[in-house]
C-alpha cells in the first residue's frame, strides 16, 4: 500500500505547493503593503533602499512562506488521510 500512496499523494502535495506558494505570494504583497508602506518588497541588491527595510521584508516574508507552507502540506496530508483513510507518510 506504501507504493500507492507515493504515487497518488506525491502529485497532490506538488499541486498543493505550487499553490501554497502563490497563496503566500499573495499574503506577503497585502501585508508589505501596509507594514512597509510601498507595493513593492525592497531588493537586497538596491543600495538605494535602506538595510533595515530589506531585513524586515525578508524577515516576514520567510515566516509567511514557513507558515503558509507548514499549514499547506499539513492540510494536503490530513485530506489525503480523509478520503483514504491511510497516512501519507
Amino acid at each position: 500500500m506504501a507504493d500507492a500512496r507515493v504515487i497518488f499523494y506525491k502529485p497532490l502535495a506538488l499541486a498543493a505547493s505550487v499553490g501554497g506558494g502563490i497563496l503566500a505570494g499573495a499574503v506577503f504583497n497585502q501585508v508589505w503593503k501596509k507594514v512597509g508602506g510601498s507595493d513593492e518588497r525592497p531588493e537586497p541588491q538596491d543600495l538605494s533602499q535602506r538595510t533595515r527595510d530589506v531585513l524586515i521584508a525578508a524577515a516576514l516574508q520567510g515566516l509567511i512562506f514557513g507558515v503558509v507552507k507548514a499549514a499547506v502540506d499539513r492540510g494536503t496530508a490530513r485530506g489525503f488521510q480523509k478520503v483514504t483513510h491511510v497516512s501519507p507518510e
